[in-house]
Formats: C-alpha cells, structure tokens, sequence
C-alpha cells in the first residue's frame, strides 16, 4: 500500500509516517509547499516530496502515480496567532480551497486513489452544552462549524468519482512533542494551571496515537465512509481535564482562567476553548475500533510519563 500525504510534516503527520512504516507501507509521498525542506525533515521515512501551493492550483499529477490512499491533513493551525481577518481567511482557504484542488486533481486520473481519508474537527459541532454528540447530529453555525461544512463537502465530492471518503472530525489531540500540551504543560509545571471559564464546558480530547489508529482505521475499513469522529470515548469537562493534568503532574491547578481572560489573551481562538462539545465516537467503536487510551487519566500519564498504565500516583 502506498499514501499520499498533506501536511505529513505536522505533528499528526510525523506519527502518521511512523505507524505507516511500522504497518510496512511503501515509503509515502508527501506534498509540501517546500519540497526539499519536507524530504530532509523527513528523511527516515524516505517519502518522495512535491511542491505544492494548496490554495493556489490542483497537486502535479505525477504525485498521485501508484497511490492507494490519501491522507488530507493540511490546515493552517487555528491556535497559532490572533484572529484577524488574514487569519480566518488562511484558516479557511487552507482547508476548504486546498482539499478543493486535490479532488480536482483526483478527478483528472484516470487511475485513482481508492480511499480519501480527509481530516475534519469537532468545530462542525459547535457550542452544544451537554447534548450528546455523535455523527448524525446536525452542524452548528459560526466561522469554524462553517469551514468544517465547507471542508468536509469538499472532501465528500471525491466520492462522485467513485473514491470511498472518510472525514475525520477530530478534537483535542494530546501526544508527547508538539499539539495541545505543548501549550499546556508549561503553566501547569508551574503551578499556575487551571480550568477554562467555569470549567463546566466538555471538552473533546483524544490521544494521538489513537488519532493516527483512527485514520489508517479509515483507510482499511472497506464499510466506512463519511464522518467519523476523532474523540475518545470516556468524555471529559474542561475542569475535570484539569484535575487529571495536576494529578499526573503533581501540581495544583487553583488558577482559572476566566472567559474574560481567555478572550483578551488569545482573541478568536478562546471560543474553541470554552464550546461544551459531549461527543461520542459511535462510528469508529461499531465499526470495531479499539481505542488506545479511551480515559483521560491513561492518555495524560503517557503523554507526560511517557508510561501507558492507567495508574495515576
């Protein structure tokens, strides 16, 4: 089996390329706005780069050549950086234009990919409160539920030309090395980690190797097609997160941020932090997913011990 892969030098990327290997995948081809940077970060996995400028034009066609599988992970980091329009419009374009002009250039083989696993998020929810959340549920309105909608129709026109399409919605990804606890580890080593706004808000998290289980779960899974989500099953508030990060830790978290705060710090981005999203990943457990790290307290002990009992001292 050999993939293609977008945005392949990120942090879901870099482990993708790893588990691939270890599944003994061909070495995959990757597309990349730099690629010569992309081969040389990505030098242990031997993949084969070609540029691409996403929001501009369709990916070279020579790229595709023996491809079973697409991977489409590329998106401007929605946690980097205020807001502003320049912001959203990369945020949108990047997603919504770049999975546009690779299905162009699906469409232009004759010899197509078989499976198109396009990543989504949980954004496509919205703010919900405590509703239960799973695939069938209806998309909110707003910027980011907006380019989810977008992003995914996209995706989903692959399946017109007869590519089985897996949209990945997915939440909060923690992993050791980069993603959500980049940010979050170094004021909870502190000592001056906390809840979010009043705590209460659910909070859609799931651990990246079972992101990267989920998506090469897509991609053999001849049933799947669709919207899938990409959360673990055991949920869990803002505040009791919180709770867990201090336990594996060993620090206090008496510090809350309040939503105020929040907003003035980090602009936009502080209303992914306090939407309330319970959701349920009832397509990837009924098509016999086994989940990794399906609770909390073992998700954050790996990602901070490095260790993978449940067991928190």
């Amino acid at each position: 089996m050999r993939a293609l892969i977008t945005g392949a030098t990120g942090f879901v990327g870099r482990r993708l390329l790893e588990q691939l290997g270890a599944a003994g995948w061909e070495p995959a081809v990757v597309l990349s706005r730099d690629a010569a940077a992309a081969e040389s970060k990505l030098a242990e996995h031997a993949v084969k780069a070609f540029g691409w400028q996403s929001t501009q034009e369709p990916p070279p066609a020579e790229a595709f050549d023996g491809v079973d599988v697409i991977f489409n992970l590329a998106g401007e980091p929605v946690a980097e950086g205020r807001w502003n329009a320049a912001k959203c419009d990369r945020i949108r374009d990047s997603r919504v234009v770049g999975t546009r002009h690779l299905v162009d250039a699906i469409a232009a083989r004759e010899d197509r990919p078989k499976v198109l696993v396009s990543a989504s998020a949980v954004g496509f929810y919205g703010d919900r409160g405590d509703t239960i959340l799973d695939e069938s549920a209806e998309p909110a309105t707003g910027f980011l539920a907006d380019v989810c909608v977008e992003w995914e129709r996209e995706a989903m026109r692959a399946a017109e030309l007869g590519v089985r399409v897996v949209c990945l919605r997915i939440g909060v990804v923690l992993g050791r090395g980069g993603g959500a606890m980049g940010k979050m580890l170094t004021p909870f080593k502190m000592g001056v980690g906390g809840r979010l706004g009043n705590g209460k808000q659910w909070m859609p998290w799931i651990h990246l190797d079972d992101v990267v289980g989920l998506l090469m779960h897509g991609a053999n899974t001849e049933s799947l097609s669709g919207p899938m989500n990409g959360v673990a099953p055991e949920s869990a508030t803002n505040l009791q997160f919180t709770k867990a990060l201090g336990r594996v830790l060993g620090r206090p978290t008496i510090f809350p941020v309040p939503a105020f705060a929040l907003r003035a710090a980090v602009g936009g981005f502080a209303e992914v932090l306090l939407e309330s999203q319970q959701i349920v990943p009832r397509v990837a457990q009924e098509s016999g997913y086994e989940f990794q790290y399906p609770g909390v307290d073992a998700a954050l002990t790996e990602v901070v011990r490095g260790k993978t009992s449940s067991a928190v001292a």
